[in-house]
Parts: structure tokens; C-alpha cells; sequence
């Protein structure tokens, strides 16, 4: 079975090269039988790859130690969700996942794709198939899964502690959804540098890939950050590491890529700018993959990895992104720039948009990048951490975030930024009166953090004035106004929830800044914290053994009025004996939108615990937030407007008599 999966691969590359080559001779003569080989091809090469994929994981469930692979990450007495999980828990069967991904994402170009020109859709699957190329050619020659050991060990080392969670099973499939998604948008753009052309199907296609990659990236960040939350027993939501830069950094361009494929849908404008950012979106998801995987980063999320790698994907990379900006730098000039619109409108707010997030996302670019710039050239380690992300991010957003309101009340082409600013007065007032009673009223309130809250009401209420006007609450009748408000298109339901989705972020990072406290102290049994107006209590220790672990576990009391408990938490110091490492699993307790968080350190000779806690206000909404944003996206998506080569029901006319005078 190992073997057919490792032959499936090596079928897979084959395919995968002549997707690559054919298609786009066929576009080039304009050969219609070579042109459709592309789709057979890509949907055969998604079903072997498929097939590796599934044998990889049945080794797994079986243990079977005759494979490096699992031999390496896996151990029979581990659950069986870690076994599964721990398919892409390393370098090799992620990058199995990875390119799993993309082929999916090719076949679907290929099933549904059938109203596109025959040339821009030959030209699309032969992209994807130079890219399947290249990663196929990196597995089968640096990162084979299938290598086998002999004779075959009769246990294995186990898989990373710190990966065996459920977190596993959802971060890095939605990872990478959003960072392979973007690869159709990239092709899309190549495609029609190689043609020369922009037209309404191009325009069309882009917009949905765009915005589906983004909601899946936009969830796989979420995810990733609640776990490191939770399972590190940090406290913290957000590190400013190199890798989670790595994941950002699309996010960034992608949401930037989202809002002009819009004006470019609507307007037809933005198009060369559209098509860099294309490119560039994809590039920075290629430059993660670098990252994760070269070595050159140390990082919890990083996989240790040897040099070679490195090197192939830098290549990988070069021929990339080089060669897609060396094509769009010689055929961009000969395409058309697209309509003109007046600054103040649509149009305008969201290359306002682009431009801030474009900055943003070079700026996170080089706070990142610039140490190992440093370090290659002149040989000095330095960090850049979060004192200057702060510093340069966060003023970047503070704008963006005040003119988000703006954008959907505008009009396309002109627009009256005075009439807009009159509709949201409603918002304003709402936003300043949270930012003054968060100012006078709370206590340790900063100027900063009334200022972060009224921009999280601004968002939130900007959103619902958008959908109160548009369904002319307060202007027709009850009855009327709800009719409009459920016909309205999908599209605004979904802007409305994302931008909305964003403020219940912002409220809860302002939240969790700004009046988090915490505590750090020895405590012995029956010993009472009070923390956040809530009284916890230590209640002591127990050994607890798991199926491939023992763990101290501390069990906590909430108490209530009169000393009663009314609540528990557990936390607990975890240790590995086949990794020989130790966890810590943190004691989480959610009340409302906030958090009670308790971090285990270590035991004392007379029997007490360190014990870390932290008070959490509205924490929550960081993570509720991402969910309101993606079920947005969704919507968005079901808008039918997005649903390329929808047919419309036509009214047939029936023929009427005519009575003819005699």
C-alpha cells in the first residue's frame, strides 16, 4: 500500500508536468483538443495525490514504524484524533497537505470552469500545473513521506506534545485553504499576462477565489492564535513571531486583493493594480512557506528542517514570484488602465484602503525580514519585536479603521462625503459616547484605551447604519423595510458582517490591552486569590495518567457569595516520557465574553504551586470577531451575483391573438 502512494506521487508529477505544457501549447496555436486535456489532467492528478494522501493516514492509524515519517511523529498508545492529525503534524505531510490542497483547488478551476474562454481556462490550469510541478518535484526529491526504514522499528518517537490537540485538526488545514486559495487568483493574473488581456470572465472568477481563500485564511489565523493562546500557557493572543508574520502577511494583501477585485467587478477599474496584488498575495504565501520551512527562522511554529530545503524552495520562490513580476513588468503596459472615478467615492475609499494595507503589509514585510538581512550580511543577531510593530503598525490602522464606515455609503464614481458623514452621525455619537463613559467611568482606563474602544463602536455601528439605511429603517414603514431588508444582496450582509466582525476584534484586543490583570504568586492548598472581582481558590494537587503522558493537575475553585463554589478549573504540568517533554495545559474558564486563565508553574518542596492568573476582559471577542468575518465571507459568497455562469430564467412570451378586422 506505501508503495502505491509513493507511485501515485510520482503519477501525480507526470500529470502534473503535462498539465503544464499542453494546455498552454494549445492556447498558444489555438489547438481546442490540446487546450482540453487540461481538465481530465487536473482532475486525475487531484484524485492520485488523493490517494497518497489516504495511505499516508491509514499508516498512521495503523502505526505502521516501517515508514520514517511515522516513525518520526507518531506512537501506537497516542490517541487516535493525534494519529490522524499527526499526518500534517510534520514537514513531509504537510507539504502532502499542502500540495493535496492545491490540486483540489485546480480541479475545481477544472469542473467549473467550463463558461470561461477556452484560452484564459487552459492558461489558468497550466499555472496551477507549474506549480504542482515544482512542489511534487520538492517531496518526491527533499521530503519524500513514503521513505522507508529497515528493518522497521518496533516503536515510535511520538509526535511534538505541544501538537497533540484539536487545534491540529483545524489550524493548518484552513492555513492552508487561504494560503493555496490565493494560488488560483495568481494564476488567474499570469494567465492573463500570457494572453495580454483583461476581460469581463477574468473579473468575474477572481473576485470569488479571493474571497473564499480569504475567509479560510482569515480562520486558519483565528485558530492558530487561539491555540497558542490556550495550549502554551502564555496568556498572550499575538507574539509578533516571525511565523505568525508569515500567515499575516497574505491576510493583509488578500484583504487589500478582495477590495480592489470589487472595483474592478463593479467598475472596471483597478486592473493592473489588481493583477500585482494578485501576484504579490500568492508570492507572500510562498514566502511563508519559505520561512516555516528553510531553517532560517526559529520559531515555535517553525518545522526544523535541513539546509537543503531551504534552498529548493528558494528557488521555487525565485522562479515564482521573479518570473511572474518580470512577465507583469513586460506586459503590463500593454494592457488597458481601466475606468476613471472621482476621488471622493467608492472607488476612492477603497484605494484608500489598498493603500493603507499595502503599507501595512510592508511594513510587517520588513520588521520581519530585517533581521536576517542583518545577520546575513554583517553576521549580528538582533529581534525586532513587538515594541515596533506597535509603533508602526498600529498607526497605520487607526486611520483605515476610522474611513471603513465610509466606504459602503459612498457612491460609485462621485460621492458626497458630506451626506455620508450626516448618515453616520447616529455611529458617531454612538462611538464618542462609548469613548467617554470607557474614559471617565472605568477604572485604569488609558486615553489610548478610550480611544481603541470608540473606534470598535465605530466599526460595529457603521456596519448596522449601513444596513439600517439601505433597508430605509426610520424611512418607509416597518413592513416595507423588513421586505428590503431581506432583499437585499448577499454581498452587503456580508460586507456589513465583516467590517462588524472587525470592530468585535478591536473591542476585544482593547479589552484584553488595556484592563487585563494578572497575578503571580505561591499558593498552597485552601489559599484564595481574588482576581478581576472574582475570588479562586486552590484546592491542591492529583497525578493524573493519560495514554501517552502523566500529568500534576491542579484543580481550582470559583466561589461565590459566601465562600460556596460555584465554578472549577483544572490546569496542569503535562510530561511526554517518549519525548521527554513537558506541557503545560492551561485552566480556562469564560464568563460572559471574558476569561479566567490559570497557568501551572512549578511545585516547591513544601508541597505549594506557582500559580499564574490572568483576568481577561471580553478576550473572546478577538476569535468571535474572526467567526463573524468569515460567516460574512460566506455570505458574500452565496451572494448570486458571485456565481459565475449562473444562468438567468429568461420570460417567454406568449403569443396573443389579434383580432384582425374583417
Amino acid at each position: 500500500m506505501v508503495e502505491i502512494g509513493h507511485f501515485a506521487l510520482i503519477l501525480a508529477l507526470a500529470l502534473s508536468f503535462v498539465q503544464s505544457l499542453v494546455p498552454l501549447y494549445g492556447a498558444h496555436k489555438g489547438d481546442a483538443r490540446l487546450m482540453a486535456i487540461g481538465g481530465p489532467v487536473a482532475v486525475t492528478g487531484f484524485a492520485l495525490i488523493l490517494l497518497s494522501f489516504v495511505v499516508l493516514m491509514i499508516a498512521y492509524a495503523v502505526s505502521d514504524f516501517s515508514l520514517a515519517n511515522v516513525w518520526e511523529n507518531s506512537h501506537s498508545l497516542k490517541p487516535m484524533l493525534y494519529k490522524i492529525t499527526g499526518v500534517w503534524g510534520n514537514h513531509e505531510g504537510s507539504m502532502l497537505l499542502w500540495v493535496l490542497i492545491l490540486t483540489f483547488f485546480g480541479a475545481l478551476v477544472a469542473a467549473f470552469g467550463g463558461n470561461l474562454p477556452a484560452t484564459l481556462r487552459a492558461n489558468v490550469l497550466a499555472v496551477q500545473g507549474w506549480i504542482g510541478t515544482a512542489f511534487l518535484l520538492f517531496i518526491l526529491i527533499t521530503s519524500n513521506p513514503f521513505a522507508r526504514l529497515s528493518p522497521a522499528p518496533i516503536e515510535g518517537r511520538d509526535l511534538n506534545p505541544i501538537l497533540q490537540d484539536i487545534g491540529l485538526a483545524i489550524h493548518p488545514p484552513l492555513l492552508y485553504l487561504g494560503y493555496v486559495g490565493f494560488s488560483v487568483c495568481f494564476s488567474f493574473a499570469v494567465a492573463a499576462l500570457i494572453e495580454g488581456r483583461i476581460d469581463a470572465a477574468w473579473a468575474r472568477w477572481v473576485r470569488p477565489w479571493t474571497l473564499a481563500a480569504w475567509v479560510f485564511l482569515t480562520g486558519g489565523i483565528a485558530m492558530g492564535s487561539y491555540w497558542a493562546y490556550y495550549e502554551l500557557g502564555w496568556g498572550g493572543f499575538w507574539f509578533w513571531d516571525p511565523v505568525e508574520n508569515a500567515s499575516f502577511m497574505p491576510w493583509l494583501a488578500g484583504t487589500a486583493l478582495l477590495h480592489s477585485a470589487i472595483v474592478m467587478e463593479k467598475r472596471s477599474a483597478l486592473k493592473i493594480w489588481t493583477l500585482l496584488l494578485a501576484i504579490l498575495t500568492f508570492s507572500l504565501s510562498l514566502l511563508g512557506t519559505f520561512l516555516v520551512r528553510s531553517g532560517v527562522l526559529t520559531s515555535v511554529h517553525a518545522f526544523a528542517s535541513d539546509p537543503s530545503r531551504g534552498v529548493f524552495i528558494l528557488c521555487i520562490l525565485t522562479l515564482f514570484i521573479g518570473g511572474s513580476l518580470a512577465l507583469f513588468a513586460l506586459r503590463a503596459s500593454s494592457l488597458s488602465a481601466g475606468g476613471i472615478f472621482h476621488p471622493i467615492s467608492r472607488e476612492g475609499a477603497l484605494v484608500l484602503n489598498n493603500l493603507f494595507l499595502t503599507t501595512a503589509t510592508a511594513t510587517v514585510l520588513i520588521g520581519t525580514l530585517y533581521p536576517l538581512l542583518v545577520e546575513g550580511l554583517f553576521g549580528e543577531k538582533i529581534s525586532v519585536g513587538e515594541p515596533f510593530f506597535n509603533l508602526t503598525f498600529g498607526p497605520l490602522m487607526i486611520p483605515l479603521l476610522a474611513v471603513v464606515p465610509f466606504g459602503p455609503l459612498l457612491a460609485w464614481k462621485r460621492g458626497d462625503l458630506a451626506a455620508v458623514a450626516q448618515r453616520l452621525m447616529f455611529a458617531f455619537g454612538g462611538a464618542l459616547l462609548v469613548a467617554l463613559v470607557t474614559g471617565f467611568f472605568i477604572d485604569g482606563a488609558s486615553v489610548f484605551a478610550a480611544l481603541g474602544a470608540g473606534l470598535a463602536a465605530w466599526l460595529v455601528l457603521g456596519a448596522l447604519t449601513d444596513l439600517a439605511l439601505k433597508s430605509g429603517i426610520g424611512n418607509v414603514a416597518p413592513r416595507i423595510a423588513l421586505r428590503r431588508f431581506i432583499g437585499l444582496p448577499r454581498s452587503v450582509f456580508g460586507t456589513a458582517l465583516a467590517h462588524l466582525g472587525l470592530g468585535l476584534t478591536l473591542a476585544g484586543i482593547v479589552g484584553v490591552v488595556s484592563f487585563q490583570s494578572e497575578a503571580i504568586l505561591v499558593m498552597k492548598p485552601g489559599q484564595v486569590l481574588q482576581i478581576g472581582g472574582h475570588d479562586l481558590r486552590f484546592d491542591g494537587l492529583r497525578p493524573v495518567r493519560g495514554p501517552n503522558y502523566t500529568e500534576d493537575q491542579g484543580h481550582f475553585s470559583l466561589l461565590g457569595v459566601a465562600g460556596q463554589p460555584i465554578g472549577e478549573l483544572f490546569s496542569s504540568k503535562r510530561f511526554y516520557p517518549v519525548r521527554q517533554m513537558p506541557t503545560t495545559e492551561a485552566g480556562i474558564r469564560t464568563m460572559g465574553f471574558s476569561q479566567l486563565y490559570v497557568s501551572l508553574g512549578d511545585e516547591t518542596a513544601d508541597g505549594s504551586v506557582v500559580v499564574r492568573v490572568w483576568w481577561k476582559p471580553l478576550v473572546t471577542l478577538i476569535w468571535g470577531g474572526a467567526l463573524v468575518m468569515m460567516v460574512g465571507g460566506f455570505v458574500s459568497l452565496l451572494d448570486r451575483r458571485l456565481r459565475v455562469g449562473a444562468p438567468t430564467r429568461r420570460k417567454t412570451i406568449e403569443a396573443k391573438p389579434v383580432a384582425v378586422a374583417q
